[in-house]
């Protein structure tokens, strides 16, 4: 019985000392762990923030390009007949915004739905406005009624609505 005893007094203090070395060790590398963790993540958001950036600045970007007033001017040339300046406005508006599709990955789901929406309210614009046109009417016909029309509205336009709405979600994220 006293070999029992004499057994019970070194293991018991051995198992007290393992336990507290093992969850020492245990923390010790679960910090270690985090560490890491943070590490990683901090380098990631380094890298990432400048495409972030750099996301903003082209829908910002795309959505000067749509806007009414520089687009129509951009497009609209001489000899055009108002059909050809309905059908290569909504050409670039698509096409623009197939060149930036791949920038949604960076931006919020409400500030890519309002970069949609501007998108489509611009086209549905352009549509409107061709109604109102004879297709074989000059093309600035068509040019002056999308001007007016704009420029008509009560509201600000989409393109406007959205580029406010990412200013203030750039300034808040960064």
């Amino acid at each position: 019985m006293t070999a029992f005893i004499d057994l019970l007094k070194i293991i018991i203090p051995a198992g007290a000392v393992f336990a507290a070395a093992y969850f020492l060790v245990k923390r010790f590398l679960d910090n270690e762990q985090k560490r890491r963790e943070h590490e990683l993540k901090k380098s990631i958001s380094a890298s990432i923030t400048p495409l972030k950036i750099q996301a903003y600045e082209r829908i910002v970007i795309f959505l000067e390009r749509i806007n009414p007033n520089s687009l129509v001017i951009r497009v609209n040339q001489n000899n055009m007949s108002a059909r050809q300046l309905h059908h290569d406005l909504v050409v670039t508006v698509k096409t623009e915004f197939e060149h930036n599709l791949s920038q949604q990955i960076y931006l919020s789901n409400d500030a890519w739905e309002l970069v949609k929406t501007a998108k489509e309210e611009i086209i549905k614009t352009i549509n409107i406005s061709s109604s109102k046109v004879s297709a074989d009417a000059p093309s600035n016909e068509l040019a002056i009624m999308i001007l007016n029309i704009t420029a008509n509205l009560n509201a600000k336009l989409p393109t406007e609505l959205a580029i406010n709405f990412i200013k203030r979600e750039i300034a808040q994220t960064f």
